[in-house]
């Protein structure tokens, strides 16, 4: 019988990662299509997928597939063939990462879920056939010379502060779900112009694309591919990159250049910065941003008092933090501060 799930601690999964000796290939793709049986889906996908030691995570529902992965270099063509043979996926647009050290994923995962972006659509009318048009590169930066368009990043505030395009307005919610009728609010009385929507990878901003059809909007774009394809783009063509500084990614990398604009600052000194970093604390990993320097004053955690805790024996630091729900830790420029972790004043 097929092992249809990893069974291997994550610290062995990672020192097997960094003793293979060939390369990998990180990969991100979907595609909204109908899929009937989203377990049957997703347990085939994990036997073809596991054969050619493809690495990542993976979400299927009945609405599509969203997937960011890696692949043996030397197995890409074998993973491409198996790929474009599975119903509904020939010819899905592969987005080849930008900066890649091929360590970017160590287990497979493919998880079924009620949606591949939730989104909190309960309108049974709205329908993601009817969405925005694709622009490539050329197109985007085209349209964004004109003082008719309007472009929307929906993206989350810790992939925006990084890096977007240039006067991209910033739907302030770090949650999809809710970015989607703010977008539509904030443009009601832009209903004549050129809306373009991106993301990372173009998952987002295709289906809001749709929902801005949904509700009235004419001229509606949105990238194809999303930041990582028009990066590949304007390089193979030679074009300048209206993208300035770092495409935030979901991965072990958190980021890849795109520009060497730095735009972002260390949210502990405020120094030029746009490493993310989780914080080392166990009882935190707030993810945030900091620089070389405060990494080694704080130890690389995100306040002194987290750092205090990592200074603690192993046993005292696992008393600390039993009971909490860390939930969602992401700095946030609306909180003004790091949050208070432990239960201990900044």
């Amino acid at each position: 019988m097929s092992v249809l799930h990893n069974r291997i601690s994550n610290k062995e999964l990672k020192d097997k990662l960094y003793q293979e000796n060939f390369p990998r290939t990180t990969i991100s793709f979907y595609r909204y299509f109908n899929i009937q049986d989203p377990t049957l889906f997703r347990d085939d996908l994990y036997k073809g997928f596991n054969e050619l030691q493809v690495f990542g995570r993976i979400y299927v529902a009945t609405e599509g597939i969203n997937a960011q992965i890696s692949v043996p270099t030397h197995l890409f063509e074998n993973y491409k063939a198996y790929l474009y043979s599975i119903p509904g996926l020939d010819g899905v647009r592969l987005n080849i990462a930008v900066n890649d050290n091929g360590k970017s994923f160590w287990v497979l995962r493919i998880k079924t879920r009620n949606k591949i972006v939730a989104d909190g659509i309960e309108d049974a009318s709205f329908s993601m056939e009817n969405k925005g048009k694709y622009v490539n590169a050329v197109q985007m930066n085209a349209l964004l010379s004109s003082p008719e368009t309007i472009v929307i990043d929906m993206r989350n505030h810790y992939e925006y502060e990084v890096g977007h395009f240039t006067n991209a307005i910033e739907i302030p919610s770090d949650t999809f779900r809710e970015q989607l009728p703010m977008a539509a609010d904030m443009m009601k009385e832009q209903k004549d112009k050129n809306i373009i929507m991106y993301c990372t990878g173009g998952i987002r901003c295709e289906k809001a694309s749709a929902y801005m059809l949904h509700h009235g909007f004419k001229n509606v774009f949105h990238l194809e591919g999303g930041i990582i394809n028009y990066a590949n783009q304007i390089k193979e063509a030679a074009l300048e990159s209206q993208f300035k500084g770092k495409n935030f990614v979901f991965d072990e990398r958190l980021g890849e250049k795109i520009t060497e604009d730095i735009i972002s600052k260390c949210h502990q000194c405020g120094s030029p910065c746009d490493t993310h970093t989780n914080c080392k604390n166990d009882g935190c990993h707030l993810l945030f941003i900091q620089c070389p320097s405060c990494a080694e004053t704080y130890a690389g955690c995100c306040t002194q008092a987290c750092t205090d805790i990592v200074h603690l024996p192993i046993e005292k630091q696992i008393e600390l933090r039993k009971g909490i729900d860390k939930g969602q830790q992401i700095f946030n420029k609306s909180k003004q501060r790091l949050r208070p972790r432990l239960g201990i004043d900044i």
